[in-house]
């Protein structure tokens, strides 16, 4: 029966702020205890320093003195090199980079971009007269190989591999080039060289369209003689050396017709005045 009469215990205290401290109830006596004091540095990180080394900032700027030092020796690598290459295209020396056949670079070729827009046609015309020479002498080892296996001889046919591996390089180097530096740089000297050779290429695919049986082996060339002399005995290596002298021929056509056109614009250019004068200065400095 006692406990029907206990206190509430959620009923508060009456506390009186201004009683005297004797009739205050005891802390002790207060239901809540006291929050801990805070700790007098607790600043919730808002004013908490953060030491730096002395010795990483010493590190930062010795790094950006090493850096300012290699963009310094940078920018005068490039001084040199454009200085160099500014001499290398003075002096008229290209470099060339090999880039044709795509598949398989051999040779420098880029027609669209160093040679003259007025002067492109030709230029290919003459790359394709290349082309032809080409494909002249492959089919030419084909109808002698077949000419070989129909009892002619193995001599022609060690002949005409002669022919290809002799006669298409030398093409490309001995009058191809030397035209293409000349487009290119309008050079006297260049158009001369690729003359000379160019008239020796056009003599021997008149020669390679007849094929006498003189200065080379009779049947080493399909030219019209040997086709006739063929047909009657093996059609088939006739034909093939009929063929064989058509392409000699539309050759030798586009290679006339090549020389005219270079010989046309060379004379008009003044490029033969010039060549001539440069003739009589050499071979007046070859006489003192």
């Amino acid at each position: 029966m006692a406990g029907r009469y206990d206190p509430n215990p959620f009923e508060e205290e009456d506390v009186n702020p201004f009683a005297s401290p004797g009739n205050v109830p005891s802390a002790t006596n207060s239901r809540l205890s006291p929050l801990p004091p805070e700790p007098a540095d607790f600043s919730y990180g808002r004013g908490a320093t953060v030491d730096i080394p002395l010795d990483a900032e010493k590190d930062l700027k010795r790094r950006e003195k090493e850096l300012e030092a290699k963009e310094a020796e940078l920018r005068k690598r490039e001084q040199e090199l454009k200085r160099r290459e500014d001499a290398i295209a003075r002096a008229g020396i290209v470099i060339e980079e090999k880039n044709w056949p795509p598949f398989f670079p051999l040779i420098h070729h880029d027609i669209a971009n160093e040679i003259p827009l007025h002067l492109q046609k030709l230029q290919y015309v003459a790359f394709t007269s290349l082309l032809g020479l080409f494909a002249c002498l492959l089919w030419n080892i084909v109808a002698v190989t077949t000419a070989w296996i129909k009892g002619e001889g193995v001599k022609i046919w060690f002949l005409s591999i002669i022919y290809f591996i002799t006669g298409v390089p030398g093409g490309y180097v001995l009058w191809y080039r030397p035209l293409y530096r000349a487009m290119r740089t309008d050079s006297a000297l260049k158009f001369g060289w690729f003359f000379l050779f160019y008239l020796v290429h056009i003599g021997f695919c008149i020669f390679s369209a007849v094929a006498p049986p003189i200065i080379f082996k009779g049947k080493s060339l399909t030219g019209i003689l040997p086709a006739i002399d063929l047909i009657s005995g093996n059609a088939l290596v006739g034909v093939f050396y009929f063929i064989g002298f058509a392409l000699f021929t539309i050759e030798s056509l586009m290679s006339v017709w090549v020389i005219q056109q270079v010989y046309m614009y060379f004379r008009g250019s003044g490029k033969a005045a010039e060549m001539r004068r440069e003739a009589a200065r050499g071979a007046m400095r070859a006489a003192i």
